[in-house]
């Protein structure tokens, strides 16, 4: 039975003491209004936590891809890591090797030549079987032409110059497009409104300096005044620039906006352990579907390049070259969010959560009185340990969670690092918990929640 209940009702003539004994039918109608309350806010957290696990879903993905766009054109740094393997790429070399070898050999006049030993034969009084051997020359010659010059630029692009030519001419070309595009005035290349113009005053101290150096002391007068050369004026120059801008914030920012809508996904539900599950779960099958989308998206192009312009295997070569910084990102996510969800289900009620905690509670107290035993006591420590055991655990998957919020550009071996290295910071906690004062033998253990 309901014990009776006061309120206080303001009335005319009664003084703030006044009290009202609530009857057990209005106790009933309270219980059921209040009731009612908490079902309709668990109901609006409910559905706020499902439109900001849409939007985390959706949103996963589209940051990763813009930011692997954003650092691929924005950071020359980043470009230049990404191409430089290409240079080393056989299937990339061979392509390489055989158009330049095709330019050199079409600038070569091999019929000029064989037509010159045809005539000089005649005009020396040749045999007409020797003049007429010497007009059958053009094909061996072509193809020893040839051969001498494939050998010879096999060389150079199998060396390590080109290796340092390559990337040296990548960063200059990613550098000066950067500067193009955001407006900068310290590179060769910069924008001016819509005209783009070639800055050569290096070229030009150059040049003045040489002279000088080699005895014409009156190139130091050499003025300093229209030191540029105008390449071309466009007028989609400022749509170009104004479109670097906006991935300059969308690649910085979505990614953080995503983890911010995570967090609040999970700040929101009234079950914040079961959402952490689902979001976890949630963002690993967005990160599968992205990468069956990149398998299709190879494949797409692979068959639209004909292989008369790209060979297939150095065409796959080039697509997955490009692309696997944005593979290894988002198996990283992958396996992040795996293991979030996973550590959300070690701390519910299920079973095989439960027997994990009680297996690992056992070890620990177990190597607790094994250093007990040797006469090493935690003390004061362990104690602590021991009273703050959920608080340490907290804080070691923060700080393991924050480690790689901060790593730049996290691999999964990165994500491994740190998972070993968590688990190994809770071990040795546990243990020196276990090791401390007033713990004996024949005590129970409990395992760690």
């Amino acid at each position: 039975m309901n014990p009776p209940s006061t309120s206080v009702t303001p009335d005319s003539g009664a003084t703030s003491d006044t009290t009202h004994v609530m009857s057990a039918a209005e106790h009933e109608e309270y219980v059921r209004l209040r009731g009612a309350a908490k079902v309709r806010h668990r109901r609006a957290r409910r559905a706020g936590a499902v439109v900001l696990l849409v939007l985390t879903l959706v949103l996963a993905p589209l940051a990763l891809v813009a930011a692997w766009v954003h650092d691929e054109v924005a950071d020359t740094g980043r470009y230049v890591q990404t191409v430089k393997p290409l240079a080393s790429e056989p299937a990339v070399q061979k392509v390489l090797v055989n158009r330049l070898t095709d330019r050199v050999v079409a600038n070569i006049d091999v019929s000029a030549v064989t037509n010159a030993i045809t005539d000089t034969l005649k005009k020396n009084g040749a045999p007409p079987r020797v003049v007429q051997g010497s007009e059958s020359l053009n094909g061996p010659l072509r193809s020893a032409v040839r051969t001498v010059v494939q050998r010879n630029v096999n060389r150079v692009i199998t060396s390590d110059v080109f290796q340092e030519a390559w990337l040296g001419a990548n960063r200059r070309a990613h550098a000066a497009v950067v500067n193009m595009l955001t407006g900068s005035r310290s590179g060769a290349l910069q924008a001016n409104g819509d005209t783009i113009q070639l800055d050569v005053g290096t070229v030009v101290d150059q040049v003045r300096q040489r002279l000088v150096d080699a005895g014409f002391q009156k190139a130091s007068a050499i003025p300093n005044v229209d030191r540029t050369i105008t390449l071309f004026k466009t007028q989609q120059l400022h749509k170009a620039q104004n479109g670097m801008r906006l991935l300059d914030i969308v690649g910085t920012w979505l990614p953080i906006l995503t983890l911010a809508f995570a967090a609040l996904t999970v700040w929101t539900a009234p079950n914040h352990r079961l959402m952490v599950i689902i979001v976890g779960i949630g963002v690993a099958v967005m990160a599968v579907l992205l990468l069956v989308a990149l398998a299709l998206a190879r494949r797409v192009y692979l068959d639209s390049v004909p292989s008369a312009t790209l060979p297939p295997d150095a065409a796959a070569v080039i697509f997955d070259t490009f692309i696997r910084f944005l593979r290894s990102s988002t198996r990283t996510l992958l396996v992040v969010s795996l293991l979030a969800a996973l550590t959300a289900y070690l701390y519910g009620p299920g079973r095989v959560a439960k027997g994990v905690r009680s297996l690992s509670g056992r070890g620990a107290a177990a190597a607790g009185r094994g250093l007990r035993h040797v006469g090493m006591n935690t003390g004061l420590t362990g104690r602590w340990l021991a009273a703050h055991q959920s608080w340490t655990v907290g804080v070691t998957i923060g700080a393991g969670a924050l480690a790689l919020v901060l790593w730049n550009r996290p691999t999964v071996g990165a994500v491994v690092l740190v998972l070993v290295l968590v688990l190994v910071a809770l071990a040795i906690a546990a243990v020196l918990a276990a090791a401390g004062p007033g713990r004996d033998a024949d005590e129970p253990e409990h395992a760690v929640t």
